[in-house]
């Protein structure tokens, strides 16, 4: 559960108007209550603390359907991918690694097939060219099998040529990047370097077996397709292993946080406040953060537009280095932000419609998670009407 002194007595001590927050809840309890979703958590954050919480309908804890409740844990799926953005950034902060860096220069075993050339920059940004290098769920946790795969891994497009989302790959390299340059494994890393400092002792990226009891196990709720943009091995079967055990130890980085939407709403609140909890403990520096969130596209490149553009989502990205950012575009609901945050805004979202995102300008965060998979319409709709309707919560 989340610490009381990391909770608001009310809304409007944190400047949350209390009905629309309370609209907040609705939207999300309507999904549940028509059907299209067996359970729903959503939580909005302000000033350093949760100003309010929610959990909706009932799920398989455990291998028991229960009603799912605040201490229900959800998997966030591709949220996690800000998490360990943050991580990295650290390590810019400590004057570790740079951008210019090849990769091949912090881990050999990845130069091969034609990726010495990538630098930490251009992979951080999806134009790698390796969006669908794999790696066995059954191997994740096993170091050595990941960088036997990565030298296997091949280059599905030139290097730097093009913007193509990397759902899992790059950030197997980035577990590897924080493990040469810090020292220690990656998860222990995030544990001790950046949740622990934040008070988030709930947030899992490698939930330990004693806590699995508390997960809320994913189902779909229609026909399973295969995702937009033909992302490699994230598929509707590779989404269902995230229920056994050993795939929600291992945490991974691309994927697998587990926690409930009050965590990743508060796990926003320093990312948005200079980089201090509320508490006055320094996660990390201002000068950190909008380096991190910084909207990158480089003069070289001989294409701006191209290498800037998302065929999946049919819109610019708007990346920073692994998040996104809701730019002043008019196409921040399609990047999973809503229509009413700042375009400073920035965060990630996850598979199955999962919101995880923080705005420097309002000081507003919102974490929302579901079990279910939903048709890609209704998911979509659902998405920029909780992330609108959270945005607009300021007195």
């Amino acid at each position: 559960m989340i610490d009381a002194t990391q909770i608001a007595s009310k809304p409007e001590h944190l400047g949350i108007d209390a009905e629309k927050l309370e609209m907040v809840f609705a939207r999300a309890k309507r999904d549940v209550d028509d059907g299209t979703l067996p359970s729903a958590q959503v939580a909005v954050a302000r000033q350093g603390k949760l100003a309010g919480l929610r959990t909706y309908g009932s799920a398989v804890q455990g291998g028991v359907e229960q009603a799912a409740t605040d201490d229900t844990l959800y998997h966030f799926f591709s949220s996690t991918k800000a998490i360990v953005a943050a991580a990295v950034w650290l390590l810019f902060e400590e004057d570790v690694l740079r951008l210019d860096e090849k990769v091949a220069d912090i881990i050999p075993e990845f130069g091969t097939n034609g990726k010495d050339v990538i630098d930490v920059e251009t992979m951080m940004l999806h134009a790698g060219g390796f969006p669908y290098a794999p790696f066995k769920p059954e191997h994740w946790g096993n170091r050595d099998a990941l960088l036997e795969a990565m030298t296997r891994w091949r280059l599905n497009w030139p290097v730097d040529s093009r913007y193509e989302y990397h759902p899992t790959s790059m950030h197997w390299v980035l577990s590897e990047i924080i493990h040469r340059r810090s020292g220690v494994e990656f998860r222990q890393f995030l544990r001790e370097r950046l949740l622990a400092p934040m008070g988030l002792d709930q947030l899992f990226v490698g939930c330990p077996a004693e806590q699995q009891h508390r997960i809320a196990d994913v189902v779909y709720t229609h026909e399973p397709v295969e995702p937009p943009g033909g992302w490699g091995e994230v598929t509707p079967k590779f989404i269902l292993r995230f229920n056994g055990a050993h795939h929600r130890q291992a945490g991974a980085p691309g994927a697998g946080a587990i926690a409930s939407a009050a965590s990743m709403a508060l796990f926003y609140q320093p990312l948005v406040n200079g980089g201090e909890t509320a508490g006055g403990k320094r996660v990390m520096k201002r000068e950190t953060i909008e380096f991190g969130t910084k909207v990158r596209a480089r003069p070289h490149h001989i294409d701006l537009a191209l290498k800037a553009f998302d065929p999946s989502l049919n819109v610019n990205t708007n990346r920073a280095l692994a998040v996104t950012v809701a730019g002043d575009d008019g196409y921040a609901f399609m990047r999973g932000f809503g229509r009413t945050c700042s375009p400073r805004a920035f965060g990630h979202g996850g598979a199955g419609g999962q919101i995880a995102w923080g705005d420097p300008d309002t000081g507003i965060s919102v974490g929302y998670a579901t079990n279910g998979f939903a048709d890609p319409i209704a998911l979509g709709r659902r998405v920029t009407a909780i992330g609108s309707l959270a945005g607009s919560c300021l007195v």
